[in-house]
This record gives C-alpha cells, structure tokens and sequence, in this order.
C-alpha cells in the first residue's frame, strides 16, 4: 500500500513539473508554426489544395448521377419483369463498379495535391531552399 502512495505521489510531482516545461515547449513550437502557416507562399498553396479538393469533388455527384440514370434506364428497357430485374441490378453493379474508381481517383488526387502544397510550404518555410 506504501509503494501505491509513493508511485501516485511520485507521478504527480512528475506531471507538475513536466507540464510547465512541456507548456512553455508547446507555446514555443506552436509560435513557429504559426509563422510558417501564415507566410503567404503557404497560404498560396493551402488555396491551390482547397480549390482543386472542390474541383475534384465534384467529379463524383456527377458518376451517381450517370449511375442512377443507367439503373432507371435498365429497370425501365423491354422484356420480362425477371429480365428488367437482371439488366437493372447489372446496371447496379457496374455503376457501383463506376462510383468506387470515381471515389479513389478524386481521394488519390486530393492526396496528392495535399502532399505537394505540403512539400511547397515547407520549401516556403525554410526560406525557398
């Protein structure tokens, strides 16, 4: 029981003294990266990743549309009820099929702008090097 004292004492004389010298570390690199974050060659490109991640995001509202249009087409064509079903669920398929690439190419895309505008900004931070 004296040993639990002891460990629960010892921890929090520990995280008192560390969190002010944690605090004063956090305050210190939180101030370099703001400086870096608001150096316009940043927010340059943080605009070049907002605007392409729009852009890019719109491609996939457009893929269902063309997906949902495909399927009523389908369901609607001439032939038995049982054919009408099969043509509407492999329209369903392969629009799902459409809507997954769609989804990846417009995640790669975004990731990878995001990873440029990143390198950019650190080139910028440490002065165009």
């Amino acid at each position: 029981m004296r040993g639990k004292a002891g460990l629960v004492i010892g921890l929090a004389i520990g995280y008192v003294l560390g969190t002010r010298a944690g605090r004063e570390r956090y305050e210190q690199i939180k101030t370099q990266w703001l400086k870096v974050w608001n150096l316009d060659p940043v927010q340059e490109q943080v605009d070049k990743v907002k605007d392409f991640a729009k852009s890019t995001a719109m491609a996939l509202p457009s893929t269902l549309w063309d997906s949902a249009v495909k399927v009523t087409k389908a369901a609607s064509s001439r032939g038995t009820a049982g054919q009408k079903l099969d043509a509407a669920v492999q329209a369903g398929k392969d629009s799902a099929d459409d809507v997954e690439r769609a989804a990846k190419t417009s995640a790669k895309a975004v990731k990878d702008a995001a990873a440029d505008a990143i390198d950019d900004a650190a080139d910028a931070g440490r002065g165009g090097a």
